[in-house]
């Protein structure tokens, strides 16, 4: 199946300022992420025949074009079932149609696949382009660094879930959100699930060490500048509680910790 991504600049809190939007198949296609107008954008919508739109969530900074190029396409817009008030909300956009994670959507001879990802977002989707092929991933993961998983909406046990699930598939590639392209996606996963694992063991080691507000385990679980993602690190941390919380590994009220 033809892939193509295009990164488009966005206005909204992302990673380095841009988000990929992809364009799945040819005719038909199915775009995915279109997170914002873009020259770039218009003409790779112009070549194809675009008959779906797709989100992988709905954070602001990948969905803020779904209504216009709905409009310029005439595609259906899907959303996520159990969760169109949260897309219109998110879009301005009623979905003229909803799927589940599982369904399939039919591209000629191939077709697309759209698997459940959840954790960074509730609503969170992948994409397999192809019978074994490519998985847009959204945030689920990025070539370099981490993804921010922040609690209240941040899941970290469904993250750390999706993450083992997505290795577990073993795809060619992984299509980020942010990004250049994941070419070692087994290797990638591993790094991301090891550093959810060396995170959580810093917030369980602060809290055994006397640690029981939020911003003394985060001074403690991390050991480097905050500057600019300090609101983003306390949301990780808080996440992190909240996981530890419901496997028994530490109490957490709301507001204080403490070792069980």
């Amino acid at each position: 199946m033809d892939v193509t991504s295009c990164s488009v600049p966005v206005s909204t809190r992302a990673p380095g300022g841009t988000t990929n939007s992809y364009l799945l198949g040819t005719d038909p296609a199915v775009l995915v992420d279109p997170a914002a107008g873009a020259d770039a954008l218009d003409r790779l919508v112009r070549e194809r025949d675009v008959a779906h739109v797709f989100v992988t969530h709905t954070h602001p900074d990948h969905v803020g074009a779904v209504a216009d190029y709905a409009v310029e396409t005439g595609a259906s817009v899907w959303a996520r079932t159990g969760r169109t008030d949260r897309f219109r909300e998110a879009t301005g956009c009623d979905p003229d149609r909803t799927f589940s994670p599982g369904s399939t959507v039919e591209l000629g001879t191939d077709r697309v696949r759209i698997l459940d990802a959840p954790g960074h977002a509730p609503d969170h989707v992948a994409f397999e382009a192809g019978r074994n092929g490519p998985i847009v991933c959204g945030d689920c993961a990025v070539r370099e660094g981490s993804v921010v998983v922040g609690a209240p909406e941040g899941d970290m046990r469904a993250y750390v879930t999706t993450l083992r699930r997505l290795r577990a598939l073993d795809p060619p590639r992984l299509l980020p959100g942010h990004g250049p392209v994941i070419e070692t996606p087994r290797a990638t996963l591993e790094r991301l699930l090891a550093h959810r694992s060396d995170r959580e063991r810093r917030v369980l080691e602060a809290v055994d060490d006397g640690a029981t507000s939020l911003e003394e385990i985060l001074e403690r679980a991390y050991e480097k500048d905050l500057t600019g993602v300090r609101d983003l690190a306390r949301a990780t941390v808080r996440a992190h509680l909240e996981k530890l919380d419901v496997e028994g590994q530490l109490a957490w009220t709301g507001e204080r910790a403490h070792s069980d």
